[in-house]
């Protein structure tokens, strides 16, 4: 049509260069796009014009070869003045044009820009021209070096922005198909922009340029261009695979991939019928290239599932292109040498079982990217499948590569399910394929990658059901399998190098302590194999380094005894010194791992030995400083040592220039060698039947050059000072290693008249087990190392005390200062039993020692480093002194302590005349720091030497208080004065700001014993400093270091017994404080177990008796009587036991694993107790309260006050109506109360559990777990068995209404159950054996089945009592007959036998009758902590972490056993039982009436009352609803009754949709479960809701029918109303019934009308919310015009 109206045109326009001209538009304007549409329309009819001119009747327009000329010459034109112009201003976004901005349709002007320049290089036809235009266009193409596309919006001058020279390069393309060069130099760009510009930009760049390129060619053409291509992204896939962009490369090249597919994976029959014979085959085959599977393989595995999407396209293309072509690939052209690169390949002749692998693969690949593990696990098999066919497939060369394995797994590890991860890792850890040494050599990189990646993931170690607390998780045992499985499967040469690099990846990246733990230990059971060189020690030194160094103490501790292990098992002694082994050593800590004398000590010992003589020699510098390389016969660990201890001492000449003290890590590593060298002589001995005497010989001529030193050290004052560091250093760390025993039985047999190294201890033979020989070894070297130390001992000590009593006075000596203090506390604390010492050190060495001190603590400041530095070297002094005294090493009538004793002259003396007569001038005493260089020229910068300024002053201040508290214990009897004592509190509080929060532990000591001083007469500071430390622990509460030792200071000062005897009239605000810190410090305990354990151990020392009639006891009882002002506490600690975080659980349950394995682990024997395990403060308090004498009055009324309390406390959560579920914290709390009352139920009085009986059981009412019901019914036989006058008591509880009882009776027929033990102590058994046949009779005849089987068992147990009896009585015509009710009983128990006719009745008979509780369990024998706390717990379904075994309460020591309480059952029977399965009637009962979910009341946002509720109609939602026009009805909906979130969240759209007036629910908590807004759609928030207990159900439906309200129930009763039939009054209230129960009995009765809905199914019941909707409609159907609901 456009060519008709061209013709037209032209026929009538006499003039067409005009016309032509006056669609051209100006250069400098904005053409619009109809403009350049018509201009296209023109040229491109012109063009199509004939040359010649001809007529045939006018119908056709003559064009001249001339015209034409001229036209091309316009045409051309326009290409260079109008469209690239014009094209240009689009990408500068310049449209500024006589003050227009540019058009919104940018996009629309660039298209019709390239659509006239693609008609003018059309009409041209000159391929020069369309050459020239590209190369135009080209160089928008190419980025300046370091900038994107973003960077540069416009492209700069002269250039177009990339999406426009997009289009107008697509234009260009047809017309060069000719140019190979330019073509070539086109595709190169683009390329290149598909590896630098955006991701939107790449999509575009590949269809519209690639396409466009690849289309305009001819098959040769094509092919190349693919080839070119091709290989360009496999290249640059290739050496940017080990970058982090490796990811994004994989992503674009999958794009250019996925979209070339059709052109790539063309099949060659399809070429054949399209191609001459000689151009088949021409295109790229990219299965052919190792890199094509290389990027298709990391797409499978990409974190984008796009990317993963295409990769799985690709594969299943090569897939189906390999099956259609049916030819083998590669082919057998192909060298057998390239086999190993070729991870592909096709057989036709196995082509069903290569498809089937494929499809299996593909499924699998497609179903992992579900996250949910039902949908995952069933095609699991498949991987079964896959490496079975891969593992079988031995024709010849392998069909399968092992890497597509590993992309499943990959696929796994990366699931965002942690079970779909957990599936992954378990199915790895089985492969049984990874035997054979080619697909174990193949795994071997992936192990070492992802592989370690998922296996940092802490909660995969998990515990599995079925599994208890302390096992080896399930994947700590597959892993330990997996690796020796792997290791032995690798090839021999492969070995060494795969485990170094998986050390090394353990060294490399941050691990939690769980998942290191179970790595080390899985390679600590890997087979004995010389595997790790020099660089393998390095990489576990890394290990220990840096890895572990913030994990858990105890666990880091057991993996350090597994690497250890490794390390042992799997070094090459031929390839490391002895150099190397010990670098390595000195980084396992003693006081975590290698302690000497546990197991693995000696483990090292007898590597040592077995590996003398193998090591590589040393390379050992010579006295002249050179270094050689000794090639000893055997390279000896005493050789090694002896070289060590050579260079060690080994020291420059002395300059004046005083050096810091040397590193101690060479004294450390030097003194394990010492050790374990001696000990490696000691076992040798041993193990040969030799004497052991010889160690002391042996360790002399070791340690001979270090003792000759210490000889010199008081006489040599030339003896280069660093050397006497070092000397010191090696002493101290021996000290420490070799713990001295500190009792006078240790030295007593030296000779003091000659104290020489010769004096030696007289050994007693000890028993010859293996036991003993290891004790005497240790002992054996201990004495050795104080007989040869004893010999230098003086000399140490006048050389230690010289040097601190003035000569320290360079600032980097206050470091030296604590080096001799700590040398000198050892030294004097080993041989303080020695008389003829112990007199010098007290009596001459310590009392110059503290005169010096107090001259100088008591002369003026000099502002000086010499000055400050003796200062604070005085104090440490002091410090120490007290510290050693406070072990009572000194006489009391020393001079010594006696000096000691004056120190309060020092720290309390009167203050100069300026200040007040009574102030503390020397508390906290700050030293003056000395003015430097820098400072006196006016520059800020420190010097050098002034860089630990800081924490030599804090040591000072710390020091301080170290003496006060000293000084107050030994000072002068009586208190202070008031003002010095105040003073000294408000000078500890200041303290506490000034020190680091490590060193505060002297200040809290000492206001430990001021606190009860002023406690009355300064309360206000006694609260101050009470909360200031309370501030300064919480602040530690992420420093584990600090924190315990701080919060145990804390303890001891806020709680001590003095403070918790204040009343709340003596002194409340301390009280309410102290009451408030006790609960933030419960409150600490939910998030940091053991916190509270601190507190309850604390405070139950504090309060536990001493006993009846032993001395104090008057004092005794007065420290007692504070318990029972902080019973909180106590109840408390009854009912503790939080249910962590999951991560919390698991770091116990490990460290209960690592606990276990006892000997076996040398951290057990290494790391102390930390006393922090979450059952501690129950095991406490049971053992405090089992303690108590019921003869106390004081003990006697705190049980009393404690039973009221924990019966408050389960009456709390048995009222909240809340819905606890199975071991929920509220059952667990329930639980916990009831196992305490039952303890306590012996010691308490008579009286007392009358009074308490009705509570006990109105709580056998309430619904309970199982757990809690039968420590209930346990409860209630042993008070009656104990008292049976309140038997009466019993009957009445059936007497009950039966509304109320429901299935709770089943508790009291469960203690008829036992009558039993009752009888024997009841009255009248007769008659109280009639009645209990009368109340179990009318309930065996209940509509409940689980009643009715409990009444069952309940009358065959009684009956068979007293049956036989009566039965015979009656038979001879006794007065006590039976009057026919035999009858009935036989009756009932016939068709209990007889219920095998009744589906699983019979069943359940036969459970109920087995049940632990009816059958094993007695009462009365079984009565103990062990079946309380243990047995009964695991037999009813408790988790096993509430489990409390007997060996902990064994473990305390004021643990009180008795006759009436016995600590474990003395009757194995019951703890041989099984749980039971019997659970309908225990989990039955939860499905009535109190089944409310559990209830978080600070997430309640309403606490108001029925009457405080109605206002709030009015309130948010409806404001925003009437906001939007919405119109409500006077319909209120009442929910309370359900419970589910999901029928509430359907419910609540539905009232919302049809304008009900509100909603009310049982809690308002529902609005923010999940499961609510997943129906609820955001209604919420626009129809109001209100909150009404089910409890106040009945006073709020009243109140509504004063206001008018109908009350309209949903339910069929014999009188409902059919829904069809019934018109709803304007104002309705609907009450909707429970799920399962409906509407209660009491709520019936207030309903004016029950609606029932018309059924016609079998089926007569509907969902809750399915029913409130018919009814809303009905009602909104029926208002319709009043409401303004309209319908569609």
């Amino acid at each position: 049509m456009s060519s008709i109206l061209i013709n037209a045109l032209l026929s009538s326009c006499h003039d067409p260069d005009t016309f032509f001209n006056t669609l051209c538009w100006p250069t400098d304007s904005w053409p619009d796009t109809e403009r350049v549409e018509a201009l296209t329309t023109f040229i491109d009819g012109i063009g199509k014009l004939p040359q010649s001119d001809t007529s045939d009747d006018g119908d056709k327009v003559a064009f001249s070869i001339a015209k034409r000329d001229i036209f091309l010459r316009k045409v051309e034109s326009i290409i260079w003045t109008q469209c690239l112009p014009l094209l240009l201003k689009v990408s500068n976004g310049d449209g500024a044009c006589k003050g227009k901005r540019v058009p919104d349709g940018r996009a629309e002007i660039t298209i019709a820009v390239c659509r006239l320049l693609s008609v003018c290089i059309n009409t041209l036809c000159d391929t020069a021209v369309s050459g020239r235009v590209a190369r135009a266009v080209l160089p928008s193409f190419q980025l300046p070096d370091g900038e994107t596309e973003e960077e540069l919006p416009g492209q700069g001058e002269g250039r177009l922005g990339i999406d426009v020279a997009i289009e107008a390069m697509s234009v260009i393309l047809p017309a060069l198909s000719s140019n190979e060069e330019l073509t070539t130099s086109i595709l190169s760009s683009a390329l290149s922009c598909i590896k630098t510009l955006p991701d939107a930009l790449v999509s575009k760049i590949t269809v519209r340029l690639i396409f466009t390129l690849l289309n305009c060619y001819s098959e040769d053409g094509i092919a190349s261009k693919l080839r070119f291509i091709l290989e360009d992204l496999c290249s640059w896939h290739k050496s940017d695979s080990s970058n982090t962009d490796s990811p994004v490369v994989t992503e674009r090249a999958l794009l250019c991939l996925t979209t070339l597919s059709d052109y790539l994976f063309s099949p060659a029959k399809v070429q054949q019928h399209t191609l001459p014979q000689s151009l088949s085959y021409t295109r790229p085959d990219p299965r052919r290239s190792l890199q094509f599977w290389r990027i298709l393989q990391d797409g499978l595995t990409h974190k984008d599932n796009v990317s993963r999407k295409r990769a799985l396209y690709l594969l299943k293309r090569c897939v189906a292109l390999s099956e259609d072509e049916a030819v083998e690939f590669p082919s057998s052209s192909v060298s057998s040498e390239d086999n190993e690169e070729i991870i592909f390949r096709w057989a036709p002749d196995r082509c069903k079982l290569l498809r089937e692998f494929w499809e299996d693969y593909a499924l699998v690949m497609e179903t992992l990217e579900e996250n949910q593990i039902h949908v995952v696990r069933p095609v699991l098999n498949r991987i079964h499948t896959l490496i079975q066919t891969a593992a079988n497939d031995s024709q010849g060369v392998s069909l399968f590569h092992p890497s597509w394995l590993l992309g499943v797994y990959q696929r796994m590890f990366h699931s965002e399910n942690k079970s779909v991860m957990r599936e992954g890792v378990d199915h790895l850890l089985e492969l049984q394929v990874l035997r054979r040494p080619a697909f174990a050599l193949a795994f071997s990189q992936f192990i070492l990658g992802p592989f370690m990646d998922v296996m940092s993931e802490s909660s995969l170690f998990h515990r599995t059901a079925g599994q208890s607390v302390g096992e080896c998780p399930e994947l700590g045992v597959k892993l330990q399998v997996f690796m020796v499985t792997f290791f032995s499967s690798l090839p021999q040469e492969n070995r060494g190098p795969v485990l170094l690099q998986l050390v090394q990846r353990l060294g490399s990246q941050h691990w939690c302590a769980v998942p290191i733990l179970f790595l080390s230990r899985a390679l600590s059971h890997l087979p004995p194999c010389p595997l790790l060189g020099p660089d393998g020690l390095q990489a576990l030194r890394e290990v220990l380094r840096c890895t572990m160094i913030t994990h858990q103490v105890l666990l880091r501790g057991a993996a350090q005894c597994f690497l250890l292990n490794s390390a042992l098992s799997l070094t090459d002694v031929t390839l490391v010194t002895l150099d190397d082994v010990f670098s390595l050593l000195v980084h396992f800590r003693a006081d975590e791992s290698l302690r000497r004398g546990t197991p693995l000590w000696n483990q090292l010992c007898d590597w040592l030995a077995d590996s003398e003589g193998s090591f590589r020699p040393c390379v050992r510098e010579s006295a002249d400083g050179t270094s050689t390389s000794t090639s000893p016969e055997r390279e000896t660990v005493r050789g090694y040592v002896q070289h060590q201890m050579e260079l060690f001492l080994r020291v420059p000449a002395s300059t004046d220039q005083t050096d810091s003290v040397p590193d101690p890590g060479v004294a450390e590593l030097l003194a394990k060698a010492i050790l374990l060298c001696v000990d490696i002589e000691g076992r040798t001995q041993r193990s040969g039947g030799e004497q052991t005497t010889g160690v002391s010989g042996g360790m002399d001529s070791l340690l001979r050059p270090l003792l000759d030193t210490l000889s010199r050290l008081h006489t040599n004052v030339y003896l280069p000072l660093r050397k006497t560091d070092k000397s010191l250093q090696l002493l101290l760390r021996l000290l420490q290693l070799t713990p001295a025993r500190h009792t006078p039985a240790a030295l007593l047999q030296l000779t003091p008249a000659r104290h020489t190294p010769a004096a030696v201890l007289q050994l007693t033979p000890a028993r010859h087990t293996p036991a003993a020989v290891e004790k005497e070894q240790e002992d054996s070297v201990t004495v050795s190392m104080e007989t040869l130390v004893l010999g230098v001992v003086e000399p140490i000590q006048e050389f230690i005390l010289r040097r601190l009593s003035g000569e320290l006075q360079e600032l980097c000596d206050v470091e030296r200062a604590e080096l001799y203090l700590s040398v000198l506390k050892e030294v004097v604390l080993m041989y303080s039993v020695l008389e003829w010492n112990h007199s010098k050190v007290q009596e001459a060495y310590f009392p110059r020692l503290l005169r010096y001190v107090l001259r100088t603590l008591e002369a003026d400041q000099i502002p000086s480093v010499a000055g400050q530095v003796s200062r604070a070297v005085a104090m440490a002094s002091l410090a120490m002194t007290c510290e050693v005294a406070a072990l009572g090493v000194f006489n009391l009538q020393s001079e010594t302590t006696i000096l000691l004793v004056h120190l309060s002259s020092y720290f309390y003396s009167p203050a100069p005349p300026p200040a007040p007569p009574l102030s503390l001038v020397n508390f906290n005493q700050t030293l003056l720091k000395p003015p430097t260089a820098a400072q006196s020229t006016g520059v800020s910068e420190q010097g050098p030497l002034l860089k630990d300024w800081g924490r030599m002053a804090a040591h000072f201040i710390r020091d301080q208080w170290t003496c006060l508290g000293y000084g107050r214990r030994i000072g002068p009897p009586g208190p202070l004065e008031l003002p010095r004592a105040s003073g000294s509190l408000q000078a500890a509080i200041g303290a506490l700001s000034l020190l680091p929060s490590g060193l505060v532990l002297p200040v809290l000591d000492f206001m430990a014993s001021m606190l009860p001083q002023v406690a009355l007469s300064e309360e206000a500071l006694c609260v101050e400093a009470v909360t200031v430390s309370w501030k300064l622990v919480l602040g530690l509460s992420s420093n584990p270091h600090d924190f315990w030792p701080t919060l145990q200071g804390f303890v001891t000062m806020a709680f001590h017994h003095s403070l918790l005897e204040l009343t709340e009239e003596q002194a409340p605000g301390l009280t309410v404080t102290l009451q408030q810190i006790a609960i933030e410090l419960m409150e600490l305990s939910q998030a940091k177990t053991g916190v509270f354990n601190v507190l309850i151990q604390h405070c139950c020392h504090t309060w536990l008796p001493t006993g009846p009639g032993s001395e104090g006891e008057s004092q005794s009882d007065a420290m007692f009587s504070s318990a029972l002002l902080h019973l909180d506490i106590l109840a408390e600690a009854c009912v503790y036991g939080p249910v962590f975080r999951r991560d919390q659980r698991l770091i116990q349950e490990v460290q209960v694993y690592v606990e276990r394995l006892g000997e076996e682990c040398a951290a057990n024997t290494a790391v102390p107790s930390d006393n922090r395990d979450d059952q501690l403060p129950r095991v406490c308090v049971v053992a405090f309260l089992s303690r108590l004498q019921p003869s106390n009055q004081l003990h006697e009324r705190l049980m009393e006050e404690l039973v009221l309390c924990l019966l408050k406390k389960d009456e709390a959560i048995s009222k909240s109506k809340q819905r606890y579920y199975s071991n929920s914290l509220q059952h667990r709390v329930k639980n916990r109360v009831w196992q305490t009352l039952l303890m306590l139920l012996p010691k308490l009085r008579g009286e007392f559990v009358g009074t308490v009986l009705g509570r006990v059981f109105e709580a056998g009412f309430v619904s309970n777990q199982a757990s809690v019901k039968y420590l209930i019914e346990w409860k209630m036989v042993l008070i009656l068995v104990q008292y049976p006058e309140h038997i009466d008591r019993l009957w009445a509880c059936f007497s009950v209404d039966q509304e109320k009882t429901k299935t709770s009776v089943c508790t009291f027929l469960s203690v008829l159950v036992h009558l039993n033990i009752i009888m024997p102590q009841l009255k009248e058994k007769a008659v109280q054996w009639r009645k209990a046949l009368d109340v179990i009779l009318q309930w065996c005849f209940s509509h409940n089945f689980s009643v009715r089987l409990y009444a069952l068992l309940a009358l065959k147990r009684v009956w068979g009592l007293e049956g036989a009896r009566a039965e015979a009585e009656e038979g001879a015509g006794g007065a006590d007959g039976l009057g026919g009710l035999a009858t009935v009983v036989k009756a009932c128990l016939h068709q209990a036998e007889a219920m095998q006719s009744t589906g699983n009745a019979n069943k359940n008979w036969s459970r109920i009758q087995d049940h632990f509780f009816f059958d094993g369990f007695h009462p009365v024998r079984d009565y103990s902590v062990e079946t309380i706390f243990y047995t009964f717990p695991s037999l009813s379904e408790v988790f096993e972490d509430e489990w409390i075994p007997p060996w902990k309460f064994e473990k305390l020591v004021d643990f009180s056993q008795s006759a009436s309480l016995p600590l474990r059952n003395p009757v194995p029977d019951l703890s041989q039982i099984q749980p039971g399965d019997w659970i309908q009637q225990d989990k039955g009962d939860q499905d009535g009436e109190e089944r409310w979910a559990e209830v978080q009341k600070k997430m309640t946002p309403w606490r108001l009352g029925i009457q405080e509720q109605e206002p709030e109609l009015g309130l948010v939602p409806q404001q925003r609803a009437a906001r939007l026009g919405k119109l409500h009805s006077a319909l209120l909906v009442v929910a309370s009754l359900i419970d589910k979130p999901t029928n509430l969240g359907g419910l609540c759209r539905t009232c919302e949709i049809f304008g009900a007036s509100a909603l009310v629910l049982d809690s308002l908590r529902h609005v923010s479960d999940k499961h609510f807004q997943a129906l609820s759609v955001s209604s919420e928030l626009w129809l109001p809701l209100l909150e009404v207990k089910p409890v106040e159900l009945a006073d709020f439906l009243q109140l509504k029918k004063r206001e008018g309200y109908c009350i309209v129930g949903v339910e069929q009763t014999a009188n409902s109303q059919s829904l069809k039939d019934y018109k709803f009054p304007e104002k309705t209230l609907l009450l909707l019934g429970n799920e399962r129960e409906g509407i209660p009995a009491n709520l019936l009765q207030l309903l004016d009308v029950c609606v029932e809905i018309p059924q016609q199914g079998v089926i007569r019941s509907l969902n809750v919310h399915v029913s409130a909707a018919l009814l809303v409609w009905e009602y909104t159907r029926q208002y319709l015009p009043s409401t303004g609901v309209k319908s569609d």
